[in-house]
């Protein structure tokens, strides 16, 4: 029984002589690990067209019932997407949202991706709702802002799609 009590007083002693893992975490930020599920971003096309269809796919993947999408027409002079479609609302609740990525999965654009960042704080329940304004990221340089006007036709079934791996 002596012998059990030395072994664990050894497991102590040692462990006090290790170099300590604690970061100054305001200061020093740790990086993410390669799939880390962050906050969510809203993604668009090099010519600032967004992604995001309005086809609430995601909406219908989230477990948590996270996500709300409201879809509207576009138009030639009020174009925000290159397909018929937008997300004219598109909100996540991540007071909800358990950061599972079947959003990601299901979305046919690629357009939303939960990035890495992981300080999310709230005050109050309102600001846990992330609107579009919020999710989309900006828009390159040599962009245009939504809404953009375009020629009639131009969009027309031209929505871009992945390729096939096979």
């Amino acid at each position: 029984m002596f012998a059990e009590i030395l072994r664990g007083l050894g497991t102590t002693l040692k462990s006090m002589l290790e170099k300590p893992v604690t970061i100054q975490y305001p200061e020093v930020k740790r990086p993410v690990r390669q799939r880390f599920k962050g906050r969510h971003v809203l993604q668009r096309y090099e010519n600032g067209l967004e992604k995001c269809i309005g086809c609430s796919l995601c909406a219908a993947a989230c477990p948590a019932d996270a996500i709300f999408v409201e879809a509207s027409e576009n138009t030639d002079d009020v174009r925000y997407s290159p397909g018929e479609r937008y997300a004219s609302t598109y909100e996540i609740n991540m007071l909800r949202c358990i950061f599972c990525g079947y959003c990601e999965d299901a979305c046919p654009t690629e357009a939303i991706v939960l990035g890495d960042n992981y300080e999310l704080s709230f005050t109050d329940r309102r600001q846990a709702i992330y609107a579009k304004e919020l999710l989309l990221v900006p828009v390159q340089e040599g962009g245009l802002p939504t809404p953009q006007k375009v020629e009639p036709g131009k969009f027309t079934r031209s929505i871009p799609v992945m390729a096939n791996p096979d």
